[in-house]
C-alpha cells in the first residue's frame, strides 16, 4: 500500500509539472485556463493522497479550502478575460 501511494505522489507531481508547462507555453488564454484547472485538480488529488499516506484528516480540510480557492480563481480569471474577446 505504501509503494502504491508513493508512486501516486510521483505521478501527480509529474502531471502537475506538465500542466504547469502548459500554463507557461500555452498559445492562448483557453490553454492557460485548462492548465490552471488541471494543476488545481492534481494538487487537490496530491493533498488527498498525502492525507491517506500520513493518516491525518486535517489535510483533507486543507484540500477542500484549496479547491474552493482554485475554483474562485478560475472564475475570476474567466470573468476578466470574457470582457476581452479579442484575446481568445
Amino acid at each position: 500500500m505504501d509503494l502504491a501511494l508513493e508512486l501516486m505522489v510521483y505521478f501527480l507531481i509529474a502531471g502537475s509539472s506538465v500542466s504547469a508547462i502548459r500554463i507557461v507555453i500555452g498559445p492562448s488564454i483557453v490553454d492557460r485556463l485548462i492548465g490552471f484547472s488541471m494543476v488545481s485538480a492534481q494538487v487537490l488529488a496530491l493533498l488527498a493522497v498525502l492525507s491517506v499516506q500520513a493518516g491525518r484528516a486535517i489535510y483533507l480540510d486543507v484540500a477542500l479550502v484549496y479547491d474552493i480557492f482554485g475554483f474562485i480563481g478560475l472564475l475570476t480569471i474567466t470573468r476578466y478575460f470574457s470582457t476581452r474577446r479579442e484575446d481568445l
